[in-house]
């Protein structure tokens, strides 16, 4: 299917106002879009192309065909709140944003990159800390809460000298859990493919807590987990199509960008994702589902959502 914005926003809204299904990508601000999603000549600075003009204001062309946009920015640091007002301020009501919590809660050693500075290579004091998850992360999203989806935990790949044994992180994010404040919907993105363990699946079931089923590098396919830990298993669902198995983010990037269009198809990725739309259907809004598409998947999020929006509404 072309990426017709009026029609696929239709589809979009449908499957969002009746059935309680969010469908969007992960982030936005991608000018490879323009001529798909995006009209060019909007962010012009007379004869150029403004690339802050197009940052600062794209969401709001994109809230004209989307219902949902997963918000990876929040994961590099602690939103400010003229960040969080000006995108609330740029999409309709009813428009549901999911953010992926800030690494300063979910890394556990810094990584030895220069990003982190002195930090590199030292233990993090605030991870797992429900404290600065209150306060310095869910405060600032009180005033938008109504149109907050998933708050996904996600965590990077443990090494043996972070945690020996899978059962010790599940211990510490039920306790975690424990402390965390009530009311929001969390979800863990977990990239130790041997924790996928019926003790893991319990401990966030006690808490109301979805796993996110997510398409990466080192992990099971979103189909391999969806047998191990069946759609309806849990009080909402989440799904992240992010990389096919055996394929590095920074390879995809090299080979993909600027994203304008599909550059090859993950099958299974792509079954997985009309199965659970086909689950969201009959679940209904009270079971809602996030459902986000990157671009290195398969080159350009977009076109992978008509082409997977072609095949349920054939069905």
């Amino acid at each position: 299917m072309l990426f017709e914005r009026t029609h696929i926003g239709g589809i979009l809204r449908r499957l969002h106002e009746d059935h309680g299904i969010c469908l969007g990508t992960s982030s936005w601000r991608y000018p490879g879009w323009c001529g798909l999603l995006y009209d060019e000549d909007r962010y012009l600075w007379g004869t150029h192309f403004s690339k802050q003009r197009f940052s600062d204001h794209c969401l709001e062309e994109y809230g004209t065909t989307f219902c949902s946009v997963c918000v990876d920015a929040t994961y590099y640091a602690l939103p400010r709140k003229r960040f969080l007002e000006g995108i609330a301020a740029q999409v309709p009501e009813d428009f549901v944003f999911s953010f992926k919590v800030p690494d300063e809660i979910t890394i556990r050693t810094f990584p030895q990159v220069g990003a982190f500075g002195a930090r590199a290579g030292k233990g993090n004091d605030f991870f797992l800390s429900a404290e600065l998850l209150e306060t310095g992360f869910l405060s600032r999203l009180v005033p938008m809460k109504a149109q907050v989806g998933a708050l996904i935990f996600e965590f990077s790949h443990f090494h043996p000298g972070e945690y020996e044994h899978g059962r010790d992180f599940v211990a510490d994010l039920d306790a975690f859990f424990a402390k965390a404040p009530k009311g929001w919907r969390y979800a863990v993105e977990i990239r130790n493919a041997n924790w996928l363990h019926p003790d893991y699946f319990a401990m966030l079931a006690s808490h109301g807590v979805a796993h996110v089923y997510n398409q990466w590098t080192r992990m099971p396919t979103i189909l391999e987990q969806m047998e191990r830990h069946p759609p309806g298993a849990d009080p909402f669902t989440v799904a992240r199509f992010l990389l096919t198995p055996g394929r590095s983010h920074e390879w995809s990037r090299e080979q993909f960008e600027p994203f304008h269009q599909l550059r090859e198809i993950d099958p299974e990725a792509r079954e997985a994702m009309r199965l659970l739309i086909e689950t969201g259907k009959s679940d209904g809004p009270e079971r809602p589902a996030y459902l986000y598409v990157g671009n290195e998947l398969e080159g350009n999020a977009l076109h992978t959502i008509a082409d997977v929006l072609e095949q349920t509404e054939k069905a």
